[in-house]
């Protein structure tokens, strides 16, 4: 449980940072309330659709050294706005510049954030 909700407090930052920094990626609701469902809606995606994406398209991973995974990440920010926006809970990504561009930097938020939780723990 503890890591599930250390998983969703990452996300949380990392989208709030993705929306500050990218120009394309915005909260229309200001709440933190809004950026933990959106959190939590991009954690579900990811950890439902994005292994599949992943495996479907495991030929042009191979391909593309791994590097479709970016494209593949930017799909999935652009599918929790959809969500978002059909729940209306006010998370937009306008195109997919700004969903590759916010994908990069929610990986590296994310990325560095377990890492120093990690490292905490230990």
């Amino acid at each position: 449980m503890r890591t599930l909700i250390l998983r969703l407090f990452v996300n949380a930052v990392a989208l709030f940072v993705a929306a500050r920094v990218v120009d394309g990626i915005r909260f229309t609701e200001g709440d933190w309330t809004t950026i933990v469902l959106v959190a939590l809606i991009f954690g579900v995606v990811n950890a439902v659709v994005a292994p599949l994406l992943k495996f479907l398209t495991c030929p042009v991973m191979l391909l593309t050294l791994g590097l479709f995974t970016f494209i593949i990440n930017a799909l999935m920010l652009m599918l929790t706005s959809w969500i978002a926006t059909q729940l209306k809970l006010g998370f937009v990504v306008r195109d997919f510049g700004a969903a590759f561009v916010g994908a990069l930097i929610i990986s590296i938020i994310s990325f560095l954030l377990s890492w120093l939780i990690k490292d905490s723990r230990d």
